[in-house]
């Protein structure tokens, strides 16, 4: 079974020229468990994945894998199994042929190409040619490769983008997998909505900085809050919040007073003497809460 090492990167900055791509980052991430790094596009996500995989020096800092840099692992594709863009296939050549070339290149048993082959559902499509593959297809050979290693480490830039509904579901289950069996997955996306079923931590960064780290749950304390509200008459109601100072818009179900206390809007009402036919907590989703982080970030 794949033994997960400790991703740690520690006061991270890149700078190119005047202009800071990332800042001063640090965030550990840890066996066993699915971490979303996330963020806007241009926020810095994939600059701080290839200073982790040494494609690019960082100007200050380090990441490693258990302590040790990508460089200076002795065996780098049985450690990790990376997948930063969308990887480019040779169309005439065939699934297992692709993984081959690999597999030889970095002195891997032959056998390892059908075994990924048959863990991302690829087995019967071995020698087919992978420019007849579809796009959900050409994601699973790239995830492939990452696994020829048998890695304990799998770092994803994005790997959910652009697919269609089955193969977000397929891509959701195997990152569940892939910690289940303990390695460390770290996987990037602008959109918290395409990996919030599948992650249990989040690393949220904005314009190159950290603005939140914790478990997915955690993004409920950053939710703005909100009362739904309604009344039979609903003018008297809108006029009441209003006299108040308190901030609504309408919706489908009614008046949505953005306050945290639902005694505070009865009060209101109440003493404008108006009928209330429904009053509670709206539950702000988590995608609400993430962009509230980010933009809150560039203000």
């Amino acid at each position: 079974m794949p033994v997960g090492a400790v991703i740690e990167f520690s006061n991270i900055t890149k700078t190119f020229g005047p202009v800071t791509a990332v800042n001063d980052l640090s965030f550990t991430v840890q066996p066993g468990l699915v971490t979303g790094f996330l963020g806007p596009n241009g926020a810095g996500k994939t600059t701080t994945l290839r200073i982790l995989l040494g494609l690019v020096a960082s100007t200050q800092g380090t990441a490693t894998f258990g302590g040790i840099r990508y460089r200076d692992l002795p065996k780098p594709l049985e450690t990790v199994g990376a997948a930063l863009e969308a990887a480019s296939f040779h169309p005439g050549r065939t699934a297992r042929n692709h993984l081959r070339v690999y597999a030889i290149a970095a002195g891997l048993p032959s056998e390892r190409v059908m075994a990924v082959l048959e863990k991302v559902g690829l087995a019967e499509f071995a020698d087919r040619r992978v420019g007849g593959f579809s796009l959900g297809m050409r994601q699973r050979l790239g995830l492939a490769f990452t696994l020829l290693g048998e890695p304990g480490v799998l770092v994803l830039d994005e790997p959910i983008n652009g697919l269609d509904p089955e193969g977000i579901k397929w891509i959701r289950g195997f990152l569940r997998d892939m910690a289940a069996e303990g390695r460390t997955v770290l996987v990037s996306s602008h959109l918290l909505s395409e990996v919030q079923q599948s992650v249990d931590e989040v690393v949220i960064i904005a314009r190159g900085s950290l603005v939140h780290r914790g478990p997915l749950s955690s993004l409920d304390a950053h939710a703005t809050p909100h009362i739904v509200v309604d009344s039979p008459d609903r003018e008297a109601l809108a006029a009441a919040l209003r006299a108040a100072d308190v901030p609504f818009t309408t919706g489908r179900s009614g008046l949505v007073a953005v306050a945290d206390d639902p005694a505070r809007i009865g009060h209101i009402a109440f003493s404008a003497g108006v009928e209330l036919s429904a009053l509670h907590r709206r539950k702000s989703g988590l995608e609400e809460s993430f962009l509230a982080l980010v933009n809150g970030a560039d203000s």
